[in-house]
């Protein structure tokens, strides 16, 4: 998240006049999110695990700090085939750092999560002999 998205969000949430409960604070997913252990009830996140070298770091920080009982819902790519080799405009695009469904979900699994459950899966596009697909995934902690 850059420092204009967060300014940009703060400010929509302002001129809603509806949203009261929701903070916007600028991190870092996979080395350390400004939140206390165990205080977020919820985490949101839509293609931006897929921008991480360390999905597994990622999934244990939304882990650290989710409370008990706390959700994640996620919208990511996953793919049929992970890349041998990255194409920047690929991984940008969250194409080419894409997992697979299974893999994705283990990743879920080894930051301790459970319940976890797809909720959606919708064809985005293929690429060469891969197939990505949207995905909506939510797990407990």
């Amino acid at each position: 998240m850059t420092d204009e998205m967060l300014e940009k969000a703060q400010n929509n949430a302002k001129q809603s006049g509806r949203i009261k409960n929701v903070e916007f604070r600028k991190g870092d997913i996979e080395r350390g999110v400004p939140i206390v252990d165990s205080t977020a009830d919820v985490v949101i996140s839509n293609c931006v695990i897929n921008l991480t070298y360390d999905k597994v770091a990622a999934f244990k920080e939304i882990y650290r700090i989710l409370r008990s009982n706390g959700r994640m819902v996620i919208s990511d790519l996953v793919t049929s085939k992970e890349v041998d080799s990255v194409n920047s405009d690929d991984w940008c695009s969250c194409i080419d750092g894409a997992l697979t469904k299974a893999n994705y979900i283990e990743s879920i699994k080894k930051a301790g999560f459970n319940n976890i459950e797809t909720l959606q899966e919708t064809p985005y596009i293929e690429k060469g002999d891969r197939k990505i697909t949207s995905m909506i995934i939510k797990a407990v902690k």
